[in-house]
């Protein structure tokens, strides 16, 4: 099976627009959720803050007539509804224009997973022989219609999120906009392995039994010794039933001694942007030698036992694991391991 390599990441986040900076934010454990919005000139918010991390992802990268686009979100333009075409096609033709791709790009839009899946298909797109290279692009702005959304599912809290701790209250929402570019060609990272698994549980609550992520890290870690997980970068929300549902599936996947952590409590929740955004920063984690903290987390507030890392602690092990889930009882799991020299 053809192997693929990330060989190139951009950042556009509140925190900052390189991965440095970005990692370094998350590292003294700062926050900050929300963009201030101006220099439009001219484009949607959404579509720039997208254009500006696929750009930042090519840097010295050629785009060929083989060159393929995935654009990962939620919601998309959903702030200009009745003021222009909001279609996530729209948006993903316009980010692809801006690069200068001209095959017909694909929009991934799967709820919280959307970054996993959106990833997973340009690995597949890769491996079809059909593209040489593939960029993958989630983003997400903040808008009245999100927000009023988990509102109603009395999901935000009023206070910053703290994942996994027993006084979490529920999730931040966050905007940012996260790219890589996919190749056959070696890269620093390889994207091992990725699945999706949906349990079907309920359109907004996840299983008791924690079964589809269980079966997204079951399937994943199959295989790999322990030892050589470096760290489990989880979806936290902070919410009381996702947190809960992670801890079962870490537990029934026999991983509960395997380091975790959570970065909403630094960025967030990005949605379709939270798979590429987290993801990024944890290759930055890893090549660091470290686990970053769980920002918000002091007492564990879940059933089965995790290891949380409170604080930044040293890490090892060949490769780390991304988790997300969503509404719908919608999971992912990808493996990242280390590739090439840096």
């Amino acid at each position: 099976m053809t192997k693929v390599y990330c060989i190139g990441k951009g950042l556009v986040t509140p925190l900052g627009n390189t991965v440095e900076e970005v990692f370094e934010a998350a590292r003294e454990g700062r926050s900050r959720r929300l963009f201030e919005r101006d220099g439009l000139s001219g484009a949607s918010f959404f579509d720039k803050i997208a254009i500006e991390a696929a750009k930042k992802a090519i840097q010295g990268i050629e785009i060929t007539p083989k060159t393929g686009l995935v654009l990962s979100t939620t919601k998309g333009n959903i702030e200009h509804i009745g003021k222009a075409d909001i279609s996530l096609a729209a948006s993903a033709r316009s980010i692809a224009d801006a690069i200068g791709i001209k095959t017909s790009p694909i929009v991934v839009s799967n709820a919280c997973i959307s970054g996993i899946a959106a990833l997973l298909q340009g690995v597949r797109m890769i491996r079809s022989g059909e593209y040489d290279s593939v960029v993958v692009v989630g983003a997400e702005v903040h808008s009245d219609f999100v927000h009023s959304g988990f509102d109603c599912l009395k999901a935000l809290s009023p206070e910053p999120c703290r994942p996994f701790d027993k006084d979490r209250r529920g999730l931040n929402l966050g905007e940012a906009a996260a790219a890589m570019v996919l190749s056959a060609k070696e890269g620093p990272w390889e994207l091992s392995d990725g699945v999706i698994r949906n349990d079907a549980n309920h359109i907004s609550g996840p299983s008791r039994t924690g079964e589809g992520c269980y079966k997204c890290l079951r399937y994943v870690t199959e295989g790999i010794d322990k030892e050589d997980i470096a760290f489990i970068s989880v979806h936290g929300t902070a919410t009381p039933y996702n947190d809960e549902m992670e801890s079962i599936a870490l537990y029934r996947a026999g991983l509960s001694d395997v380091p975790v952590n959570a970065l909403k409590g630094v960025f967030g929740h990005t949605l379709g942007a939270a798979g590429i955004l987290e993801a990024i920063v944890s290759m930055a984690a890893f090549e660091k030698g470290i686990v970053l903290p769980t920002k918000g987390f002091s007492e564990m507030g879940v059933t089965y036992p995790v290891n949380v890392s409170a604080k930044e602690r040293p890490a090892s092990g060949k490769l780390f694991v991304k988790l997300l889930s969503g509404f719908g009882g919608v999971n992912g799991a990808m493996v990242f391991r280390k590739g090439g020299a840096l």
